[in-house]
């Protein structure tokens, strides 16, 4: 399972919690400090404990060993985070008895437990005042999103976009538009997207509305016309993280799909997949590094948040990673070291950096929306209303 489709499996756990009612009541609700009252005293210890998800460094740590070599502070990794609504389950108690959960430094995606997160007061407020490579090397699309105004308690570890892929050897003209996906000539060729909040984004942008800006009303409109898709025998199959395969030998054609797994199949396998972002939009999804406020070493995870910005650091951890880094100089680095590479390296090196997937043009980046926006309470009203079209 790649990465991207842990995430997808993470969403639908999310969405099914929503249906039973995951409220906050009760769950230590409170008011996130300012950031000078909670940064003030504070001092480095060290060391740090930092939880992120599998396949998301190499097995060297590279990048963590640099950090050491450069602040002498020791960070103990633990690829602790297999989806995010269980690990929400699991630190939530600590968090809301003030206990520490054992990690100062944890990468969470956007979605409904960055909103939980935030409600409830268990993030720290970051101190930018200490933060200077954020500041100057991160993308001006990664700064004060809508998920997080100001970034007040997240910066992106690693991005990616939600666009549409598509098969040249059964698709016999170029893909444009998310319109597309709705055409009669494709039926029963069509994937989708199980996530409620991924096929909410289509149906949005399909009809005209950016996301963070929608309503209510905005959604059940969405949902109607992706009802008619639906209905219409359009869609094959709403899938969860397992569409690449299916693209790829011909069952369906055309499909919603993640960046960093069509770079990775073309990569490996030689698919030859085309990969769009739709003229009506597509969605930037984001992984999150954020600090809890019971954090035993708040002060060495923000030194370490900031030190992956320094762009030549951000540049190891995106050719590993191959989905979009914050850090825009990334690709000139890149570049550069392709210039010197040879052979397969070389190769692999200036696909990864001529690929719009890993590094969006501008007038890609121009047509690309965060998620809605939800609180606790929408969330409970807006899965059900999406899963009513996926899971009928």
């Amino acid at each position: 399972m790649s990465r991207r489709g842990l995430l997808g499996a993470a969403g639908l756990a999310a969405a099914g919690a929503a249906l039973t009612g995951c409220g906050v009541s009760g769950q230590g609700a409170g008011k996130a400090p300012e950031s000078e009252d909670f940064w003030a005293g504070k001092e480095s210890n060290g060391e740090l404990d930092f939880a992120n998800w599998p396949l998301y460094m190499d097995a060297d740590r590279t990048q963590l060993k640099e950090f050491t070599e450069a602040t002498g502070i020791k960070v103990n990794y633990d690829e602790a985070v297999q989806e995010n609504h269980s690990f929400f389950g699991k630190i939530q108690p600590k968090l809301a008895d003030g206990e520490s959960i054992g990690y100062d430094l944890i990468v969470l995606s956007t979605g409904i437990e960055l909103v939980k997160l935030v409600e409830l007061g268990y993030l720290a407020p970051l101190d930018h005042t200490k933060m200077p490579n954020f500041a100057d090397y991160a993308g001006q699309k990664y700064k004060d999103p809508s998920y997080d105004p100001g970034n007040r308690f997240t910066v992106p570890y690693t991005s990616g976009i939600t666009g549409i892929a598509y098969n040249p050897e059964y698709v016999d003209r170029e893909i444009t538009s998310i319109a597309d996906l709705w055409r009669p000539e494709f039926e029963g060729k069509v994937g989708m997207m199980a996530d409620p909040q991924e096929i909410a984004n289509f149906g949005l942008l399909l009809n005209g509305v950016a996301p963070a800006d929608s309503t209510v009303d905005d959604w059940e409109k969405a949902a109607d016309k992706l009802k008619e898709q639906r209905d219409k025998g359009i869609v094959r199959r709403y899938y969860e993280q397992d569409y690449i395969q299916p693209l790829t030998n011909g069952d369906v054609w055309l499909s919603m799909a993640w960046s960093g797994d069509v770079f990775q199949q073309n990569a490996e396998e030689g698919a030859g997949l085309e990969f769009v972002v739709p003229e009506e939009g597509a969605t930037l999804w984001s992984d999150l590094m954020m600090i809890p406020n019971t954090a035993a070493n708040p002060v060495d995870a923000l030194m370490l948040m900031d030190f992956l910005y320094e762009p030549d650091v951000a540049a190891g951890l995106a050719e590993y990673i191959n989905y979009i880094p914050p850090v825009p100089e990334v690709q000139t680095i890149l570049e550069e070291k392709a210039a010197e590479a040879s052979g397969e390296d070389k190769e692999f090196l200036e696909d990864l950096v001529g690929s719009p997937l890993v590094f969006p043009t501008e007038e890609d980046y121009a047509k690309l929306h965060n998620y809605v926006p939800l609180s606790v309470d929408q969330e409970e009203s807006f899965s059900p209303l999406f899963l009513s079209v996926t899971q009928s």
